[in-house]
């Protein structure tokens, strides 16, 4: 009994964090999504559920599809390339030089690196200018405000929160067992495939949440460098909140939003232990 309520009055502080910061605002904005919206902002009476019915229309439908569209390919990009990295770092005599490197972009503010994409890839940016010195193009290319732009920087953002779980994982991993795999006749592929991958497959599920979820509600990337081609339910959620003042509404879709991002969390969840229980069978 000593050591139960020990564990209770350990967990107690963790338990409050996440109760007030947590669940309870993820309880008032799922509450007002069934609400109705003021005569002058805000919400009132009656309960409705109007407000889910935005779902329906086939322009806001295109925004969904978008969001999923660009949050998958993003999350895709960023694990394609942030394993190699994890591994190359993990390797490396120079792991802490290679680490410092990686949490350096954590210490510049975020909207400066978006910033410094936007003279990179602007039309009159280093990217086109270098181009048409060297005579490739004849005038500046629109490398900005379209869906690609968006999945570029998002990586770039991403990577580091892909990277360091990665990195924890691999760095333990034990690579006796790929030259094991090796010696018993399997290539360099394969080894790789069926003997690192599903051992280091923590780091990469966590990479994933990591990477999907925020991308799922990217507001300042899309409204930066997107354009009108590229909003995201991020940009619907700002504006409805800023410019039309639509709580309810946008309630709504933060609550679907929210809805749509714990049914990945436990899809992931549930194929973890479905392969738990396969293991110990």
């Amino acid at each position: 009994m000593r050591k139960k309520s020990s564990g209770i009055f350990y967990s107690l502080p963790l338990t409050l964090w996440l109760t007030i910061f947590f669940l309870i605002p993820m309880l008032i904005v799922t509450g007002y999504s069934f609400l109705t919206k003021g005569t002058y902002g805000g919400v009132q009476l009656p309960l409705t559920l109007k407000n889910f019915s935005v779902f329906m229309e086939p322009i806001f439908l295109k925004i969904v599809l978008r969001t999923l569209y660009i949050s998958i390919l993003v999350t895709f990009f960023t694990v394609l390339l942030a394993v190699p990295t994890a591994y190359y770092i993990a390797r490396s005599v120079y792991k802490k030089e290679l680490l410092i490197l990686v949490i350096i972009p954590f210490w510049t503010n975020f909207l400066i690196r978006v910033y410094a994409w936007i003279s990179i890839l602007g039309n009159n940016g280093s990217f086109n200018s270098i181009l048409m010195k060297l005579g490739i193009i004849s005038e500046p290319l629109k490398f900005l405000y379209n869906s690609g732009a968006v999945i570029l920087i998002t990586v770039y953002t991403s990577l580091p929160f892909a990277i360091l779980p990665l990195y924890s994982v691999i760095e333990k991993f034990d690579f006796s067992l790929v030259e094991a795999a090796r010696d018993l006749g399997a290539t360099n592929s394969q080894a790789f495939r069926k003997v690192f991958l599903p051992n280091i497959k923590n780091g990469i599920i966590t990479s994933i949440l990591f990477t999907f979820i925020p991308a799922m509600g990217s507001y300042a990337i899309p409204k930066l460098v997107g354009g009108t081609k590229a909003t995201m339910l991020g940009n619907v959620i700002a504006q409805y909140l800023t410019v039309t003042r639509n709580w309810p509404l946008a309630s709504a879709i933060s609550t679907v939003l929210i809805v749509i991002t714990s049914v990945v969390l436990l899809i992931f969840v549930y194929i973890e232990r479905k392969k738990e229980v396969e293991d110990d069978e």
